[in-house]
């Protein structure tokens, strides 16, 4: 069934035409991802799906009752005040009316009249048929897939959030929502390769329509079946996940290209016809030829790369063999220790990819090794010889109150004119964009700046941190290819696998103060560490499952006073097996827990012995697993029997 149809749109902003000729349709089950560079309209188009602007041509037209959920772009969640209310806002009916069965159940324990005893009947039938059981274990569930601790959510405050923070808890929000089509704008800015993998797999298994807007090249290639890819003012629909849009776009791009350069030799020799003749003996045919000439449709030519950054990464002087030594060193932020004990060496040439989750310090490493922190202990030293070139998360490296032209004038005083303009050129700036200031840019354009600027300082060193946070994916690919073609050593963090898989030949894992080096690319560590990822979608399966668990005991009505000595007895007897079944459980959670821990330490992967024994860690995981949810299965019948005769 199609929930949505774009036909023939176009639109406008003023004299400026953003995209036009815009032709698709979503059907029921479709996971379509938006790429093409910036300001191309991508999120325009979602405002046109959620009809908050109309096209100036074509129409969008969604089916009857169809719901329609967009992430807040402010995210300033009024009326909340807590993680877990703008979480569950959406369920805000099912959380009055569970709070309500959680009072009545407790009432009933003194009063079981009949009155109350239907009531209660009434509430819990259509709490349970409204999904009151289901809804905030899945809260719950995404609160954790994406950072957040589920229990602490339900008292931290909004106002405690980063914007980063604020942007995953707007992202939880909308993936809880029950929304017939979700519109993802860059669901992947805010996560690290964890919650980005969880976030993959929950899309993966989901089986709501969605529109990505994303340039996370693996993260596409996993979760989408059609594209839709922006160029040339228009945009261009494809079947099939990434890699076959990939594939498909270089097809027609070769054809459009053939076709192209066909008529174009028809064209030449054409008019080389009409030249020689139009005065001679075959001049009445050669005017004909030159009518039928002008009235030709032309071709456009091929859309192809124009536009993207001509990026080269050269190295300067080839430096000394030890290009950063690091001994004992403490990295930390106050009070909090963010690295202890690090001893280690970056060799000339390494390409090492730093990896871990959001807040462990990756980037606080970065600048302690370039020098714009001090370490709280130890010491870190890079090498004679050694040029680096920093690339910030932040972009602070673009100076503001300059133009473009200023900027890179500054770090070229001797460059002529034309060269400065040439250099901006080829990052997007041409002509009077070298006169804009770096306030007017946005993330993507000053990202181009930065990377502008860094090329200039001809490094053997480059430490980049997420440098791919704000380019477009035609941007991103420029930049694999220089990073590829680089011949200096290379310190990378970042959330792209894409990139990772492409560049990286050596892994430092940040976990709790820790880093596990492995020596392999990324690839490599991604295939050995597999029952890592594992044990982590076991652990998120099983504290949803334990979640189900207490909301059931939170709405279940205690124990009444029965005249019935048989009854009694049988519901002492359910007590005593349900108090069994949930030590059983805790016992099976344990074991669980301390599984994982080991499964989670990237220690374990670093030698074939500790791969071996991961494999059987794992297999006794999916055991433990088992005998939790049979655990469970048995609590859940004896609760339910218990309510029955109660």
């Amino acid at each position: 069934m199609t929930l949505i149809a774009v036909s023939q749109v176009a639109v406008e902003f003023g004299a400026t035409r953003i995209f036009e000729d815009i032709t698709f349709t979503v059907a029921a089950g479709d996971r379509w991802g938006i790429v093409g560079r910036n300001g191309t309209g991508k999120t325009t188009l979602f405002s046109l799906i959620t009809g908050e602007r109309r096209p100036n041509h074509g129409q969008v037209s969604r089916q009857p009752n169809v719901r329609v959920s967009l992430l807040e772009q402010h995210r300033e969640f009024p009326g909340a005040t807590t993680l877990w209310e703008v979480a569950a806002g959406p369920f805000a009916e099912l959380m009055r009316l569970e709070k309500s069965l959680a009072e009545q159940a407790e009432a009933l324990a003194h009063d079981a009249g009949e009155a109350a005893m239907d009531r209660y009947s009434r509430d819990l039938e259509r709490f349970e048929r409204e999904g009151g059981y289901t809804y905030a274990p899945r809260v719950d569930a995404v609160l954790h897939g994406l950072g957040f601790d589920p229990e602490q959510a339900r008292t931290r405050q909004v106002h405690e959030l980063s914007g980063g923070e604020r942007g995953r808890l707007g992202l939880v929000r909308q993936l809880v929502s029950p929304a017939d089509v979700l519109l993802l704008d860059e669901p992947t800015n805010h996560l690290d390769l964890e919650t980005t993998q969880w976030l993959e797999q929950y899309l993966k298994t989901s089986s709501q329509t969605f529109l990505i807007v994303s340039h996370d090249r693996a993260f596409l290639a996993a979760v989408t079946d059609h594209m839709l890819h922006f160029e040339g003012g228009t945009a261009f629909p494809y079947t099939g996940g990434y890699e076959a849009f990939v594939q498909q776009r270089e097809e027609r791009r070769l054809t459009q290209q053939r076709q192209f350069d066909k008529q174009q030799r028809t064209i030449a020799a054409e008019k080389d016809y009409i030249a020689r003749n139009i005065a001679g003996q075959n001049s009445a045919q050669a005017k004909g030829r030159r009518k039928r000439l002008e009235r030709m449709p032309r071709l456009s030519s091929p859309i192809g790369e124009e536009g993207t950054m001509a990026l080269r990464f050269e190295s300067g002087e080839r430096g000394g063999d030890q290009v950063v030594v690091t001994d004992k060193l403490r990295v930390g932020i106050g009070e909090r220790i963010l690295l202890d004990e690090f001893s280690n060496r970056v060799m000339r040439g390494d390409r090492i990819g730093l990896i871990g989750p959001n807040g462990a310090g990756k980037s606080t490493l970065l600048k302690t090794i370039v020098g714009e922190r001090e370490p709280q202990a130890g010491m870190v030293r890079v090498g004679g010889g050694i040029t680096v070139a920093y690339y910030r998360q932040d972009l602070a490296q673009v100076p503001l109150g300059k133009t473009l032209y200023e900027i890179i004038q500054d770090l070229r005083p001797t460059w002529e004119r034309r060269l400065v303009q040439g250099h901006l050129g080829r990052f997007g700036f041409s002509g009077d964009e070298a006169q804009r200031r770096p306030e007017s840019l946005s993330g993507g354009e000053r990202a181009r700046v930065a990377l502008a600027m860094l090329v200039l300082s001809q490094p053997n060193l480059l430490v980049l941190d997420e440098p791919t946070n704000h380019l477009d994916v035609e941007s991103i690919e420029a930049l694999e290819d220089a990073i590829e073609s680089y011949e200096g050593t290379i310190v990378l963090v970042s959330h792209d696998r894409a990139l990772l898989r492409s560049v990286v030949d050596r892994v430092w894992v940040l976990n709790h103060a820790h880093i596990t080096d492995y020596d392999g690319s990324f690839t490599e560590w991604e295939e050995v560490s597999r029952e890592r990822a594992h044990a982590a979608a076991v652990r998120a399966s099983e504290e949803e499952a334990l979640r189900r668990v207490k909301e059931k005991q939170r709405t279940a009505r205690k124990d009444a006073g029965t005249d019935d000595r048989d009854t009694r007895n049988e519901l002492r007897r359910l007590t005593r097996e349900i108090e069994s079944l949930e030590a059983r459980i805790a016992e099976h959670e344990a074991t669980i827990g301390k599984l994982t821990a080991t499964l989670e330490d990237p220690e374990l992967y670093t030698t074939p012995a500790g791969i071996e024994e991961s494999v059987s860690l794992g297999k006794q995981l999916d055991q433990a697993r088992a005998k939790l949810d049979e655990a469970m299965a048995a609590w859940t019948e004896k609760v339910e029997e218990k309510e029955r005769l109660g």
